[in-house]
């Protein structure tokens, strides 16, 4: 699979950029690795509980599946809103400037608790809105609780991810990845223990499942802030700084055109899966039941992702600019060769998959089918992650917003309710439709990044300490 990308971009991009490409390629897996397994084993906690829920029914997978959907718009767009955090402090680590990454790191922390904060609140005040799906009054019932244990979760998630964005920029991502394990590994038994009771203790059932993500993810928190507070080898990194007003009003000035990038293609996507309430409380647990699976693959996407930012923000603190096209390329092949793989392997265990997950007959053929609709937009989702990571390792983020926004408001959407909807194809159509607005998104960005890396573009790039 390697072999056939490597020839088929070779008359693209010439012999000698493709060696430079192929000799990035080890440094940006060492790094994307364990990003990706961390990222696999956070997402593992909604495997987990979708696992545990199955056995409360149809109802508590609708009610997880709809929270699900609305959760990723603010997962997303505080994500993006930090990722900018953390790209500053690569670029302090490739200028070889532990100040720049201590100042950072601390005025980030501000940064990531006043939007985990902000996060929370509109979670909690849209939550009526979900009135307008008319879901039944027993999918209702379970919803709000956990909506709301679930939303809490956002302050302590949006922390975490500056710190693990911290280790990742210093050349440390094996302690983000044991950060990520560590709140797995809690929230296993604290699910069986909020979920199912113990002895004579009932348990509290989906709100269980909530509550014991709470206390996963808040307490790798607090292992993260140890770890660096604590271990030696992280000594340079705690130098005495001053809170910035500055700094934290430039941090989210770079920050909100990602979050805004986020926020709108998480949007678009949470909309997507709720326009599948339409169609009933069974579309809704085969859309669970799929997300939890699509969620997994996308990891790779998101973790080369990161890894493209932090090599290309370390290289702009270097001032290796001829290094940038190198990492784009190579990042691109290796994306390429994966989701090709993966997408295969979707196809064909898609119904083992689904039966793993579901022992309801009517979600299982349902999520059967879906999953094929999945496995189309997984090459579009690869080849943008690894642009839109490339080029905000550069801060180049006010023109990938509008591209994103355009295609996924202006096309994905309207060709999700088109083909789902007005040409009848059901869930599945919704699924193709939306993938339309992927593929043109990927398009546009790859330009953009190809256009970026240009002599004439990086002659003005220049490493800002601000």
């Amino acid at each position: 699979m390697i072999f056939l990308i490597t020839q088929l971009l070779k008359p693209l991009v010439g012999t000698q950029l493709l060696h430079a490409s192929w000799s990035e390629v080890p440094a940006i897996l060492k790094l994307a690795f364990p990003i990706i397994l961390g990222l696999t084993s956070s997402t593992l906690i909604g495997v987990v509980d979708t696992i545990m829920i199955s056995p409360l029914g149809t109802e508590a997978l609708a009610a997880a599946s709809m929270t699900t959907s609305s959760l990723i718009i603010m997962y997303s767009s505080l994500a993006g809103l930090v990722s900018i955090v953390n790209i500053r402090m690569a670029q302090g680590e490739g200028a070889n400037d532990p100040h720049i990454v201590s100042t950072t790191l601390k005025n980030g922390q501000v940064v990531a608790l006043i939007s985990g904060l902000i996060g929370m609140v509109i979670m909690v005040v849209a939550f009526p809105l979900i009135g307008l799906l008319n879901q039944p009054e027993a999918v209702m019932t379970v919803l709000q609780p956990y909506w709301l244990a679930k939303s809490l979760m956002l302050i302590s998630n949006t922390l975490l991810a500056v710190y693990k964005g911290f280790f990742n920029a210093v050349n440390r991502p094996w302690t983000a990845t044991v950060l990520a394990m560590f709140g797995v590994l809690i929230n296993i038994p604290l699910n069986y223990l909020f979920i199912h009771g113990l002895f004579a203790w009932p348990g509290l059932g989906l709100l269980g499942a909530g509550i014991a993500s709470v206390i996963a993810s808040s307490s790798a928190l607090l292992l993260a802030r140890l770890l660096w507070q604590y271990r030696p080898n992280l000594a340079s990194y705690r130098q005495p700084t001053q809170f910035s007003l500055s700094n934290i009003q430039h941090r989210f000035t770079e920050g909100l055109p990602v979050a805004l990038s986020h926020a709108g293609e998480g949007a678009s996507y949470a909309l997507t899966g709720l326009m599948l309430g339409l169609f009933g409380p069974t579309a809704l647990a085969a859309n669970q039941v799929v997300h939890t699976i699509a969620a997994i693959m996308y990891m790779f996407p998101i973790g080369m992702s990161a890894a493209v930012g932090i090599r290309t923000g370390q290289a702009i603190g270097a001032q290796k600019l001829n290094r940038l096209r190198p990492i784009g390329i190579g990042a691109t092949g290796m994306m390429l060769s994966w989701m090709l793989y993966m997408t295969a392997m979707l196809v064909l265990f898609r119904e083992t998959i689904a039966g793993l997950l579901t022992s309801d007959p009517e979600v299982f053929t349902l999520a059967a089918t879906l999953f094929l609709a999945t496995a189309f937009m997984q090459l579009a989702d690869g080849l943008q992650s690894t642009a839109l990571g490339a080029l905000r390792g550069m801060v180049d983020v006010r023109i990938p917003t509008i591209i994103s926004l355009t295609a996924y408001w202006l096309i994905a959407l309207p060709g999700a309710y088109i083909a789902g909807f007005v040409l009848k194809f059901g869930p599945n159509g919704v699924w193709i439709g939306y993938g339309l607005g992927i593929f043109l998104a990927a398009f546009a960005l790859q330009i953009r990044f190809w256009r970026r890396t240009s002599a004439q573009a990086l002659s003005s790039l220049r490493y800002q300490k601000a």
